[in-house]
């Protein structure tokens, strides 16, 4: 606090040192303090048995094992930056030079974040199983460049835990190696594709993307049906939006009745408004099926998907889309624009784990920093079930 004296009357300049302050006008100036390296030498004392002459040293503490080295706060430091932050690893080496004046590698950047990656393992289990056993998920993927080529990075996750996978392909097999969806009991929310769609949990589809389809249909067509469809889901949405605020756990049957019947003439109205059309004569020595406008393919979505289209009115723990997981992939294209894709395979695994574990913390209101040096000191930061 610095305190700033009135020595003399602005009018008369009559001295008013020894009058009492009668009241104080108080403003602040938030800054930062001088930012500096600290260094804490460690010494070992080393002696002489005076009997037997063996020579004894004195034990330095756990982690300490180096000449020189870097400590937690700095070493998580450096992975928030990489891994949250996603910030190129040159970047990183001049922004800790500039504001700490320390100089570090590249080397020491990846063998912190190695160490990260390892100490994170039994944790990225504990994310897993949190995500395997809840009620209602969200998946979805998204395209990344590892080594030069196309891979995904898939994710299921709600709206406390995010567990990334790496894999080489979109569909089942990466599905089935990722694990979750195979033996998963509760609700998938995702964007309609028929590898999500073929493992035998419930589904539900995300109505971002109807509504946005519908747009189109309706700017580029002008067919009436689908601003209408979009008018009908916006409707349900808040109703439901309006129940669930009131504490009610469901709509009344009768207005779920009026919505789904609605929603059938609406799509039969579109239907009528885009039939299929005739077939050349050679049609059925071509391979697949005819092809079909947006609008005729977006129907049949519609029309064949009704129950997971609507999951959203009739179980109020779905959500109306699946804008969570396009959330938690979002950082992903972030990476590639800010500092690219992955020299190595490796590199991409050890993103995936430490953002996840990020993104988790993120969820659940926790200090990513503080989790971090946690991580480093051996005590790393179990996120709570839901």
């Amino acid at each position: 606090m610095i305190a700033h004296s009135v020595e003399a009357c602005e009018v008369c300049g009559n001295s008013l040192r020894e009058v009492a302050v009668e009241s104080w006008d108080v403003r602040q100036v938030q800054d930062i303090p001088a930012i500096e390296l600290s260094v804490t030498e460690h010494r070992a004392e080393v002696k002489s048995c005076s009997q037997c002459q063996s020579l004894n040293r004195g034990a330095f503490p756990a982690g300490v094992n180096s000449v020189v080295q870097y400590g937690a706060s700095l070493k998580s430091l450096m992975v928030y930056l990489l891994d949250y932050q996603l910030l190129p690893s040159a970047r990183v080496e001049e922004l800790l030079s500039d504001v700490f004046g320390c100089a570090l590698s590249e080397a020491t950047l990846y063998t912190s974040r190695e160490r990260c990656f390892d100490e994170l393992e039994s944790i990225e289990d504990w994310i897993f199983e949190q995500v395997v056993t809840s009620e209602v998920i969200h998946c979805d993927e998204t395209g990344m460049r590892v080594k030069g080529r196309l891979w995904w990075l898939h994710v299921p996750s709600t709206d406390g835990f995010t567990f990334y996978f790496v894999h080489t392909k979109r569909g089942k097999a990466a599905l089935d190696a990722m694990a979750v969806l195979p033996n998963y009991a509760g609700i998938s929310v995702h964007d309609g594709w028929k590898s999500d769609a073929q493992y035998e949990c419930d589904h539900a589809l995300c109505n971002a993307h109807h509504l946005r389809e519908l747009e189109f249909i309706w700017e580029r067509y002008q067919q009436v049906w689908a601003e209408e469809m979009s008018i009908l889901l916006r409707d349900l949405k808040q109703q439901v939006d309006d129940a669930k605020a009131q504490g009610e756990a469901k709509l009344n049957p009768d207005l779920v009745q009026w919505f789904e019947e609605r929603y059938q003439t609406l799509v039969s109205a579109g239907l009528a408004t885009n039939p299929l059309p005739d077939l050349p004569p050679d049609a059925a020595k071509s391979r697949g099926r005819p092809k079909q406008s947006p609008a005729k393919n977006l129907l049949d979505r519609l029309q064949q998907h009704q129950s997971q289209v609507l999951a959203f009115m009739h179980d109020f723990r779905v959500p109306f889309d699946n804008n969570q997981a396009e959330r938690d992939l979002r950082m992903m294209k972030l990476k590639q624009k800010i500092s690219g894709g992955f020299r190595s395979v490796e590199g991409a695994q050890m993103f995936g784990r430490i953002r996840g574990y990020i993104s988790t913390l993120k969820k659940q209101g926790l200090n990513v920093l503080d989790a971090l040096k946690q991580v480093f000191l051996g005590n790393p930061t179990i996120p709570q079930p839901e």
